[in-house]
């Protein structure tokens, strides 16, 4: 064995910091220790730039963070010195800016940038320009960037090493037509991929050579706006693919380890939204196998710091196929770090600073399995189509660590078997929880980034354990003011497919009657609650003791109050239900809930709210304390039928979220007009959108599916596509205009309207 292929068994020896998670292995004392950074700079924002502060604060380093006016609520904003960097339409752009970035870098006195993901993090220029001006990139040379970076030229370095790699053009002709001809070549359907990046951006599927040209250039039109670069390749796409990846870390000394793999399969709109380590199903061969393939791809391109090689494994024939490289450090490395026990940021700091890897790859460890839940800002019973607006209730689970807790090192490990590990589910691993997160209460989730809100992280003794940890926490994850996949999450955690490991990236289409059931009609339990909630909510409070202020709920008539309050779900097609509520006097009421033809009473309930989103109930002698929070409508929108125009009551209850509606009066509809309800050709913004492009003009014929709009929000686009034959009658947007949710863009008479 040459010395090259034992270290890529072995790893390197070398004494450990104190601050590094696990035991070392022997003294090795050919490398000295460099000292850390003294400064670094964080080139990014949200729970990522949270994440890298937290780590350099435990190792003594400052921070910088920079801003745009968009973050000006955000949790990284808060946590460290911040520069500002540009204000709305150009924030977005502003931080793809390098040379603002250097100056930040000279003002501040910053020795090292730190990308994070996304944004600069893949950009190979942004890499030599940091070098040029005496910076460190903690990251990747500029020359394994543009090799791995680059899906086209990875997988010919993938293909000369003799690692399969998925049938497709990965050539540099950008023509649409001759894309095309290859995509006709390779069969559909086909993958349009973005050449550089990731994160599913810049990517479609295509079924049909018809529908190849718009998909094209919708792809290479969000190529650009994220990466910067609109080129992008065709592949055959595999129908049952698994999504199986190689967390890699290599030093500036030629050494390079495997930190084992995950499993990234279910997804939706090509991103990820679960994920877990390690993947399930693997044999210690194939873990091998994976890992060395991994390792040679990295140490092909003298490849540093965290990567990430990402494999696809087709279901339907057993075989993997090498995908791409992620040069960076990927969204889901927690997972890889629970597991390990290891800091992956501090890993990285430690190899941007010279030193060697902390541990050889006999020492690293992997013991119980680990899920990442993401937390999104998306309405997932729409297409999953992001949401945004301000935070106004977040209740989380309390994190039992900031870091993964360190695990012990493997016994019996030799460099034969390093690789070729099974995961260790005897040794005693508590279930823990981490909540990486970037926004508080408050927060503004807006329209310019991704709608990540947090990462939820759980780790147990084994799948089982670690999957019934990620569905307790679930329960306790409360957010108002955005839509959000919490409950989406809960439903996937418990499927039984995705239980029995069952996984593959089309899970969702594939589950979707399961994942999306019918919502349950609320429980007479709950509404009672609600309208409890109302009433002792709307009750007037005393501020001097007089006849007219201390009795509040009491007529002269007597000692008794009533009223009746009226509730709907979010879905205003079924009927609503009257809920009435007799106060008793001394906290004690009457409810009677009236639901279609059925009715249920709950007789002398006791109740008190405890703050302005929490009520104390007793019912059926059962005591219960439920989060109850109000949502007004914005001042913006007119009265209507619609339930984003009326107040809405969230509850959560017994770990599921029930949203109700109080409808809005006969007279301030009258008021209102149901303007949004308005023209059956009507075309409206489905969230908070900026118009990327108007595709038709007043007048114009159009036919039913064809696109009329396309928009973009928090980097994905959306086209409106016309629901009928008919004439373009208005237009009520422009590009580059930003336009709220529910807005009227477009108006199509019908053809037989326009031609009477």
């Amino acid at each position: 064995m040459s010395s090259k292929d034992a270290w890529r068994m072995q790893g390197v020896l070398r004494p450990q910091s104190k601050t590094l998670a696990t035991a070392a292995g022997p003294s090795h004392t050919s490398h000295p220790r460099k000292p850390h950074f003294d400064k670094i700079l964080i080139a990014n924002r949200g729970e990522i730039a949270c994440r890298v502060i937290r780590t350099a604060k435990k190792l003594g380093i400052k921070t910088v963070a920079v801003y745009s006016e968009a973050d000006t609520g955000s949790m990284h904003v808060q946590l460290t010195r911040r520069i500002a960097l540009g204000r709305p339409p150009q924030q977005k752009a502003m931080r793809l800016r390098m040379d603002k970035i250097i100056d930040v870098c000279h003002r501040s006195g910053a020795q090292a940038v730190h990308p994070g993901y996304g944004f600069l993090s893949e950009n190979a220029t942004f890499a030599e320009s940091l070098a040029k001006a005496g910076i460190v990139f903690i990251g990747p040379p500029a020359s394994a960037i543009v090799s791995m970076g680059s899906k086209s030229e990875s997988k010919s370095i993938m293909s000369a090493a003799g690692v399969p790699v998925v049938p497709g053009y990965h050539g540099t002709n950008q023509d649409p037509n001759a894309l095309l001809a290859e995509a006709n070549q390779i069969g559909f359907p086909v993958l349009i991929k973005a050449v550089h990046g990731g994160g599913g951006k810049g990517m479609r599927t295509v079924h049909s050579a018809d529908a190849f040209h718009e998909a094209l250039t919708s792809a290479q039109r969000e190529a650009l706006k994220s990466f910067g670069n609109a080129d992008v390749l065709v592949e055959k796409y595999i129908v049952r693919p698994r999504h199986v990846e190689v967390q890699v870390f290599a030093d500036t000394h030629g050494n390079c380890v495997s930190l084992w793999e995950r499993d990234c399969s279910v997804q939706r709109r090509n991103q990820k939204i679960i994920e877990e380590a390690p993947a399930p199903g693997l044999s210690p061969e194939m873990r091998a196998d994976l890992s060395q393939k991994a390792i040679d791809a990295a140490l092909a391109v003298n490849y540093v710091g965290a990567g990430t090689v990402e494999f696809i494994f087709d279901n339907d024939t057993n075989q993997f196929y090498f995908m791409e490289m992620n040069t960076r450090l990927q969204v889901e490395h927690p997972v890889s770090e629970m597991i390990t026990g290891l800091d992956f940021v501090e890993w990285q700091l430690e190899v941007a600073a010279g030193n060697p890897l902390p541990l050889p790859q006999s020492a690293i460890p992997l013991a119980g399995h680990a899920f990442e839940a993401r937390i999104y800002a998306e309405n997932p019973r729409n297409n999953f189509l992001p949401d945004s607006g301000s935070l106004l209730h977040l209740s989380t689970p309390a994190p039992t660590h900031i870091f993964a807790p360190p695990l012990p090192s493997p016994s019996s490990v030799d460099a034969a078997t390093a690789l070729a590990r099974s995961v260790d589910t005897v040794t005693a691993v508590e279930p823990s929880l981490r909540l990486e997160q970037g926004f508080g209460a408050g927060a503004q989730i807006g329209v310019f980034y991704d709608p990540m809100i947090a990462k939820l992280v759980v780790h147990g003794r084994d799948r089982t354990e670690a999957l019934r940890v990620l569905r307790k926490a679930l329960e306790k994850y409360e957010v108002v003011g955005v839509s959000t996949n919490i409950e989406f999450l809960r439903t996937l955690a418990a499927n039984e497919a995705f239980i029995n490991a069952e996984l593959e990236t089309g899970f969702i289409p594939k589950h979707f009657n399961e994942l999306f059931p019918p919502l349950p009609e609320p429980s007479a339990e709950l509404l009672a609650q609600a309208a409890l909630y109302v009433v002792l909510r709307d009750q007037p409070k005393a501020v001097t003791i007089t006849p007219w202020t201390s009795l509040p709920s009491r007529r002269f008539g007597g000692d008794v109050y009533e009223r009746i309050v009226t509730l709907q779900t979010e879905d205003t097609s079924v009927a609503a239900v009257s809920v009435h509520v007799k106060s008793l006097g001394s906290g004690l009421f009457d409810i009677t809930v009236h639901s279609g033809s059925s009715s249920t009473t709950f007789n002398s309930v006791p109740s008190h709210l405890n703050s302005r989103t929490s009520i104390s109930t007793s019912l059926n002698s059962v005591s219960l304390t439920t989060t109850i929070v109000s949502q007004q409508p914005p001042a913006s929108l007119p009265a209507s039928t619609a339930p984003n125009t009326m107040e809405r009551l969230h509850v959560f209850h017994a770990g599921h979220k029930t949203t109700l509606v109080l409808p809005s009066p006969k007279w301030l509809l009258s008021l209102g007009g149901d303007v949004l309800g308005a023209g059956k050709g009507a075309l409206k913004a489905p969230m908070p959108s900026v118009v990327v492009e108007v595709k038709v003009s007043v007048g114009d014929k159009v036919e039913k599916g064809q696109a009329v709009v396309v928009l973009e929000s928090m980097k994905t686009e959306t086209v409106l596509r016309a629901e009928m034959d008919g004439v373009v009658k208005s237009v009520g947007c422009a590009k580059g205009e930003m336009v709220e949710e529910g807005r009227e863009l477009v108006d199509i008479e019908a053809a037989e309207e326009a031609a009477s």
